[in-house]
């Protein structure tokens, strides 16, 4: 992707500038005497591990931390960023990973939240309906004004958090992960806007895991490791092999290699499967399926087309009508809620696709979500019945060794953790159980490199062992790596199935369509 034409002034001044900057948390020294130049109407990403300072670089920049030391010049100038307004102030705006909507709220409304025109709001709305027709004829980002944040997916939210910024006069976008919570054709209508905010002469900074985004949408590249900046490269100037090392500190095995499967006895049997939502909306339809231990089925579809409800049954959070037999035992599917409790019992691990509002209590402690639904397990209870914290300490910790957690801490908060590395918290005690089939939904979601070959490989040892794993994703080629079977599902139905290993993206893409769907 070419850059942007500037004249010779422009060019040489760049729209940002990081000098020096360094930043410890105790100990914890996060940034590390970090230099970074930034050229106007480019888009530059930055990459790196879990951990690595990124989001406490950005966090500094958009002036949630102050750095210890160094300088921040925006076109040249040094600019004191003591908190969010002084940024935006700046020209710069941010994009979170975990989009900061007020849900209830109109899309007008969360526009004005922060910026209101005095105690009267019509004014600031009128002015804003005007500025987002403007914005939307400008930059390609329609949006309905009216619509309220909660009715709206999850791609339309992000674009409102981009309106947002551009409505108040962002030059430099940051966005953390942005395609952390999108589908694939969402991705691409990003990347096409960020094209066309590129065009207009914005300055985009994308911060995010996946090497293939990196080399497609941007134009240069930084990378992160350990708080330190160790590389800034033109993009056009690497490969995704070249950056993996560059992040890692090692070769990286960017396709998972995996023995053939040694399917055994029918572990789970799903016959006749139907959802109804509360408000009467069917979202799975008569789906059937079985899985056998020694194999991983991989469940790929668009998001919204039942998987996550399918995973949601089967973990015992969402009743259901049909038949669900575990080793030939029936699952009772009347509860108003199921029952994930008997689930558990009955063999069922489940890593839920929402890590913090499901896999987590985000201000506990690392060693007391490690045991989050096992805490009555008799193993885990000293002899007066009490909970031996001691122990699940210990065991949070070997958790935390095995799984290369960061920083290897059972005492710190959840939330204190990268995304990353919350996920290989809940993956960790899922597997830990050594269920009898394990339940993953989106098990890379905003995971590094690094960190996605360790869970790829610590699942396919799942399967190796004779378990049974159930994969729900988003990432195609995350779903044909790893899966030995794949089931496709379009609107709540079941379209077909194939082997892996006789399969490709272009025809599972046509039955996640709708299109092309046989029996297997």
């Amino acid at each position: 992707m070419a850059g942007a034409a500037l004249s010779g002034a422009d060019a040489a001044v760049p729209a940002l500038e990081l000098r020096g900057i360094s930043k410890a948390f105790g100990p914890v020294q996060a940034n590390r005497d970090i230099s970074l130049r930034v050229r106007r109407g480019t888009i530059h990403g930055i990459i790196g591990e879990n951990g690595a300072g990124k989001s406490t670089l950005m966090s500094i920049l958009y002036g949630f931390y102050r750095a210890d030391a160094g300088e921040i010049l925006i076109g040249g100038r040094p600019v004191r960023i003591a908190d969010s307004q002084d940024a935006i102030r700046a020209g710069i705006g941010m994009v979170f990973q975990h989009f900061k909507l007020v849900e209830p709220f109109t899309v007008l409304e969360n526009i004005i939240l922060g910026s209101e025109e005095g105690p009267l709001l019509s004014r600031s709305l009128g002015k804003a309906r005007r500025a987002l027709r403007k914005l939307a004829a400008d930059y390609g980002l329609e949006v309905d004004p009216d619509a309220r944040i909660e009715d709206l997916g999850v791609g339309m939210r992000q674009r409102v958090e981009i309106l947002k910024a551009l409505y108040r006069q962002a030059d430099i976008l940051i966005l953390d992960e942005p395609t952390g919570v999108l589908t694939p054709a969402e991705a691409d209508h990003l990347f096409r806007i960020l094209e066309n905010l590129k065009s207009q002469g914005k300055t985009i900074i994308l911060i995010t895991h996946k090497l293939r985004e990196i080399m497609a949408a941007t134009d240069t590249v930084s990378v992160m490791r350990r708080g330190e900046m160790t590389a800034t490269l033109a993009t056009s100037q690497t490969s995704p092999a070249k950056l993996a090392e560059r992040m890692v500190g090692r070769k990286v095995l960017l396709r998972t290699d995996k023995s053939p499967a040694r399917p055994g006895r029918v572990v789970l049997e799903i016959e006749g499967l139907c959802v109804t939502d509360a408000e009467g909306v069917r979202r799975l339809s008569d789906v059937s399926l079985q899985l056998r231990a020694g194999e991983i089925l991989g469940i790929a579809g668009i998001a919204g087309n039942g998987q996550s409800h399918l995973l949601e049954v089967l973990g015992g959070i969402r009743p259901a009508t049909g038949h669900i037999r575990i080793d030939g035992e029936e699952l009772d599917l009347s509860g108003p809620r199921g029952d994930a409790r008997a689930r558990r019992a009955a063999g069922i691990a489940h890593v839920p696709e929402d890590r913090q509002r499901e896999g987590l209590i985000m201000p506990f402690h690392a060693w007391e979500d490690s045991v989050f639904g096992y805490h009555t397990d008799p193993a885990l209870r000293t002899r007066l019945r009490l909970m031996d914290n001691a122990r699940i300490r210990d065991r949070a910790g070997a958790q935390m060794a095995r799984f290369d957690i960061r920083p290897p801490d059972p005492d710190l908060a959840a939330q204190s953790f990268s995304g990353g590395n919350q996920q290989k918290l809940v993956l960790a005690r899922e597997i830990d159980r050594n269920p009898d089939l394990l339940l993953i939904g989106q098990p890379t979601r905003g995971v590094d490199i690094g960190a996605i070959e360790l869970i790829h490989r610590r699942i396919l040892e799942l399967r190796d062992a004779g378990k049974a794993v159930l994969l729900v994703s988003v990432e195609l080629d995350e779903i044909l790596n790893l899966s030995d079977r794949i089931a496709v599902i379009c609107g709540g139905r079941i379209m077909g199935e194939r082997r892996a290993d006789e399969t490709d993206e272009t025809e599972l893409g046509l039955m996640m369509a709708g299109l092309g769907g046989r029996a297997a």
